[in-house]
């Protein structure tokens, strides 16, 4: 964290933490906080736009899930998903270390249980002008070697309505090492599987759930 970011907070906040330490901070502070390996991570959130973006891309997956739930052969349990905005994701027991996408897509669970990678079936994340090509492959990175196996990102323009421009959709792929001589560094990485632009057709994929989005559905 930033000496801007601490002056930003009005809290002279320590480099780690654990979970019970940041739940015990004020709301408004601790909702731009995540954290990984217990270090402190700044996580502002980004203007109006960006939500919105989030928001309506969200609603749209709700209704894509909710059809699916309804239509897909199965055991309950196998089709039944939950969708919701900026809601952490834990990566290790004690959450130590967890991320917040923009949206994301779960096993069912009961509302009130927390949200750990495993139980993720889907993350994205709206990309602002804090998000450098470094950290977000960071994030992509963490995502992947948890094994989520689906991971979205919007990109918005830079005009003042904030429209989408495009929505990526990556599909997680585990590299089999068995017969390499050098082990890789990252043998679960994502693959682009999916890009819609608003000048093409709305987005139509398969994955997680059967899902058709029209880009009025987006649109500001």
């Amino acid at each position: 964290m930033s000496a801007s970011a601490h002056e930003a907070s009005g809290f002279n906040l320590p480099e780690t933490m654990t979970w019970e330490e940041l739940d015990d901070l004020p709301g408004d502070i601790a909702k731009d906080i995540e954290l990984w390996q217990g270090r402190v991570v700044w996580n502002r959130r980004p203007p109006m736009g960006h939500q919105r973006a989030a928001r309506r891309l969200c609603n749209a997956l709700e209704v894509n899930a909710r059809r699916a739930m309804r239509e897909e052969t199965g055991g309950e349990e196998q089709r039944c998903r939950q969708v919701e905005t900026e809601t952490n994701v834990f990566f290790a027991p004690d959450k130590s270390s967890f991320l917040t996408p923009d949206f994301l897509v779960r096993r069912c669970l009961p509302f009130s249980a927390d949200t750990f990678a495993a139980d993720t079936v889907l993350v994205g994340e709206v990309l602002s002008s804090s998000d450098t090509d470094k950290r977000k492959q960071w994030k992509m990175d963490r995502y992947a070697e948890a094994g989520i196996p689906w991971y979205w990102e919007v990109e918005l323009d830079s005009g003042e309505t904030r429209d989408i421009t495009v929505v990526r959709a990556y599909e997680l792929v585990t590299v089999d090492q068995s017969d390499l001589a050098v082990k890789l560094l990252r043998p679960a990485l994502y693959g682009l599987a999916g890009e819609w632009e608003p000048d093409g057709p709305g987005i139509e994929f398969p994955e997680p759930f059967a899902m058709s989005i029209g880009w009025e559905d987006l649109a500001f």
